[in-house]
């Protein structure tokens, strides 16, 4: 789980922040480029259309013979022109050429000059020539901008932005060029480059730290579940995992733990079921064993033989029962049980059950009562599963009824729903035993001694049968005073009236 999910969540992470890192850098410094480019050209394009401006004026005003002969008349009273606009600009250089590319005159930053002499070229630059290719795309346009050396015109990259001067003929005869290294701006740029990579390495150190916490709060409660799984596999129902927080994370290990718990519950009542099965199959079994035994082997005598094997009858209807019970609770949590759904009298059948069993109402010499919103109350279910259920609850009424008792049958109706509830004054049932009235088996572990006949699966049948209708069925009870089971059934129309 630590491999498949914590740290491929980290290394996504830390990808998209390089990802991130890098084309940040990427803009930024595109952006910075472009706009550096666009001023620095900006400004050589100035300063080389104010120097041009100045020449021709000045050329025309001496009226010379050719430009040639102009710049080299009067190279010096036009480089201190030069040097004045440039001083504002570092390393600003200037240079004026004939209409051939030969350079005649230059200005500007003193480095460039220092640079020239050391090349053994004249003070000045006097005697630089234009690269073929410049100079041609030179005579085509009305200007040439360029960020290089100028196939090897400069030692390092400069901006570079070249102003050709005609004559009125529309002939190139001269030029001016105004250049400047972009070094500078190459080291600026590196530093601000430096500067944001190293800003956002802490920025990714410290959010990889938060994100490893975060990662980690996430992953250790998924890590507790899965080796509580395990746990689980193994039989272990009694594993739970900490629950930190009011996050989804949280309600997860919650809702796991509530699982768990059902689980436990679930494996608990499976080994109750089958301790309880057990004993309600192994109790008959070993009286219809004894007495079987006793007949064989003459311990029994025969007078008593018919005795014995009433006894022995009883008990194979016993274990019948039994057995059938189990496969229709079988079938009923399968949904292989089909269920007849149609209008029928419940205060009818309600009648036909305590008319049934009047002996029974006599010899307890009980108060009987039957109480109903109207004579006829129409529901729709299945009216066997209904007869099942409302016979075993009456049934047990009258068994755990005190002589002389209250018994009440109630049949009311509350807006969609028919509420049945069967009534009996009886020991009742103890509080805390409650929640497990409709557990299977509940009699065989509270109430066998009153209960001879029944196998404890009654209730928990009629539980599932009213959920299998998708109603509700509980119980209320004063221990040692009363108890009373209620159960829903969906209101229906009577059958005439459809």
């Amino acid at each position: 789980m630590f491999k498949s999910v914590f740290v491929k969540y980290i290394s996504a992470f830390m990808l998209i922040n390089i990802l991130s890192i890098f084309i940040s850098t990427s803009v930024i410094t595109s952006l910075v480029t472009d706009y550096n480019e666009d001023t620095r050209t900006r400004t050589l394009s100035n300063v080389a259309y104010s120097v041009t401006d100045f020449i021709i004026d000045d050329y025309n005003r001496r009226g010379s013979a050719n430009f040639s002969a102009y710049l080299n008349d009067y190279v010096a009273d036009v480089k201190p022109i030069l040097d004045v606009m440039s001083i504002n600009l570092e390393d600003l250089v200037i240079f004026v050429s004939d209409g051939d590319g030969v350079i005649k005159l230059a200005g500007g930053s003193e480095k460039y000059m220092e640079y020239s002499a050391e090349n053994g070229i004249v003070p000045e630059a006097r005697g630089l020539v234009y690269p073929e290719s410049v100079l041609s795309e030179l005579r085509l346009s009305s200007g040439v901008v360029r960020t290089d050396t100028m196939e090897g015109f400069f030692a390092e990259k400069q901006s570079v932005y070249i102003l050709p001067i005609t004559s009125t003929e529309g002939k190139m005869v001269g030029s001016v060029m105004t250049a400047m290294p972009t070094s500078g701006f190459d080291d600026l740029l590196e530093a601000m480059n430096k500067t944001i990579i190293m800003s956002s390495l802490w920025l990714m150190l410290a959010a990889l730290v938060a994100v490893y916490f975060i990662s980690e709060r996430l992953v250790s409660p998924i890590r507790a579940m899965s080796r509580a799984a395990k746990e689980f596999a193994a039989g272990h129902f009694d594993v739970r995992v900490p629950v930190n927080g009011s996050d989804e994370v949280s309600e997860l290990a919650d809702a796991f733990n509530n699982m768990a718990g059902s689980l436990q519950d679930s494996e608990q009542m499976k080994q109750t079921f089958l301790s309880n099965v057990s004993h309600d199959l192994r109790t008959p079994m070993t009286t219809i064993s004894g007495f079987i035994d006793g007949i064989i082997d003459g311990a029994i005598p025969p007078e008593k033989h018919n005795h014995y094997l009433g006894v022995i009858a009883s008990e194979v209807r016993r274990l019948s029962r039994l057995v059938s019970t189990l496969l229709e609770i079988t079938k009923i949590q399968a949904g292989e049980r089909k269920f007849n759904m149609a209008p029928f009298d419940i205060c009818e059948q309600a009648r036909e059950i305590i008319i049934s069993s009047e002996q029974r109402l006599e010899a307890k010499r009980l108060d009987v009562r039957f109480n109903a919103d109207r004579d006829n109350m129409y529901v729709n279910a299945d009216r066997d599963a209904i007869h099942q259920i409302l016979y075993n609850i009456c049934d047990n009424g009258i068994k755990f009824s005190h002589d002389e008792g209250v018994y009440d049958i109630s049949i009311r109706e509350e807006g969609s729903k028919i509420i049945v509830s069967v009534y009996n004054e009886g020991d009742g049932i103890p509080e805390d035993e409650l929640p497990y009235v409709f557990d299977r088996f509940y009699k065989a572990d509270k109430s066998r001694g009153l209960d001879k006949t029944g196998v404890g699966l009654g209730l928990y049948i009629a539980r599932t049968i009213i959920e299998a209708h998708k109603e509700k069925i509980w119980v209320e009870s004063e221990h040692g005073k009363w108890c009373r089971f209620t159960f829903t059934l969906p209101k229906s129309s009577s059958p005439k009236e459809t």
